[in-house]
């Protein structure tokens, strides 16, 4: 009769009822867990490639595009009356296409005259920049935009 009694209290486990979640639920939970607002590798240049540390990597990728903004636009001098102030916060997009593309924020700082004057030089000045490797999330090249100041009169 022990027998019998401890032969009955092994169990498979597949008798044990268990749930397994489908890749539905496995996908909704991981999205839900991942930060859409960071990205974990930001854009880069060739320059910037061999530095091993990311935060190194960044800060090359935003001293370099913010050198040679301030470098293409220094032939224009382009002064902003209204709000005192020789800087001008530029928004850059970088797409996942490594296209860029440029834009004044906070134009309601500035003058309506001024900014068509901005938005041309722009247009005209930002231009031949060298291959740029956009931000990655998860090692898909995705979008991302960021705000740089950039120095705006030549004095």
């Amino acid at each position: 009769m022990l027998l019998v009694l401890a032969s009955s209290l092994f169990l498979s486990c597949t008798d044990w009822p268990r749930k397994v979640p489908s890749e539905t639920e496995l996908l909704e939970q991981e999205l839900k867990q991942v930060n859409w607002r960071q990205v974990d590798e930001y854009p880069t240049v060739a320059d910037c490639e061999a530095l091993s540390e990311k935060f190194e990597r960044q800060q090359c990728f935003f001293d370099f595009i913010t050198t040679l903004i301030q470098q293409k636009l220094s032939a224009d001098t382009l002064q902003l009356s209204a709000s005192n102030s020789d800087t001008l916060k530029l928004k850059i997009t970088i797409t996942n296409k490594a296209e860029l593309k440029f834009e004044v924020a906070h134009r309601d700082s500035i003058p309506e005259m001024q900014q068509a004057v901005i938005d041309s030089v722009l247009q005209a000045r930002l231009v031949d920049f060298p291959p740029i490797t956009p931000a990655l999330k998860r090692g898909v090249p995705v979008t991302s935009s960021f705000v740089v100041p950039v120095k705006i009169n030549g004095n």
